[in-house]
């Protein structure tokens, strides 16, 4: 367990760049009783100094793959510590984790040559130290599935400036990734083998398609009633806004 955090249950919103999370989660927060932790983003757009470490990542991956992928795993880290200490809910939804930085980005690094055998040791070493010692397994992961073509369209539309070098190339190897962890289950840890995943198709626009969103509102409630305990506050949909 996660040390001087209070005990949440934790749910993890998985998938490929532009596969709509931080939409899909602004609607659910609307309608669902938990707190919403977005990815640290903005530390990583602004370290000390106000550099950049996104864009260098994007821009020169050999040479920074290593320092931004930890810097991330880290940041995530605190980022989850730092909001549970203020949630007013059981239950915290999270934009990404550390497991997707090892499984999918920072094993990309590796496999495409950008993060050196050694530095893919100490990376891993230090995952292991930190999921142990720092990170609470989560309840579950839910998995926005999108085509990599779908990613990539939604990439060049919301114009984020360090994207602007990412191909469709990069975006199919994070989809493969994607699969293989969270579908075929490879590589994966034994003490998550257990842990569920709600697969959610997302090609669609959420917002575009409010009945089918609250479909899927509906089934996020059930899939964490079932995967928290039955003494546990009950998870209801809302009323529509």
């Amino acid at each position: 367990m996660m040390r001087n955090m209070p005990f949440l249950k934790s749910f993890i919103v998985e998938g490929n760049i532009g596969a709509g999370k931080s939409t899909f989660m602004r609607l659910v927060q609307d309608r669902l009783p938990v707190q919403i932790v977005f990815e640290p983003v903005d530390q990583w757009q602004r370290v000390a100094a106000g550099e950049n470490l996104l864009e260098r990542f994007y821009k020169d991956t050999q040479r920074w793959a290593y320092t931004f992928q930890s810097y991330a795993f880290i940041t995530r880290v605190i980022q989850q510590q730092k909001k549970s200490l203020e949630s007013p809910h059981a239950i915290q939804l999270l934009e990404r984790s550390v497991y997707s930085d090892r499984y999918c980005f920072a094993k990309n690094c590796f496999e495409m040559g950008t993060m050196s055998e050694l530095e893919w040791t100490l990376y891993q070493e230090w995952f292991d130290w930190l999921i142990e010692n720092y990170v609470q397994k989560p309840a579950g992961f839910i998995y926005l599935r999108t085509s990599p073509e779908k990613s990539f369209e939604r990439l060049k539309k919301r114009a984020r400036d360090e994207e602007k070098v990412v191909p469709l190339e990069y975006l199919s190897f994070l989809h493969n990734k994607h699969e293989q962890w969270l579908i075929e289950k490879k590589w994966l840890a034994h003490s998550l083998r257990d842990v569920p995943v709600l697969v959610i198709e997302a090609d669609e626009e959420f917002e575009n398609y409010p009945a089918q969103m609250e479909e899927y509102l509906v089934q996020i409630a059930n899939f964490m009633n079932i995967a928290t305990p039955p003494s546990a506050p009950h998870v209801a949909v809302s009323a529509s806004l």
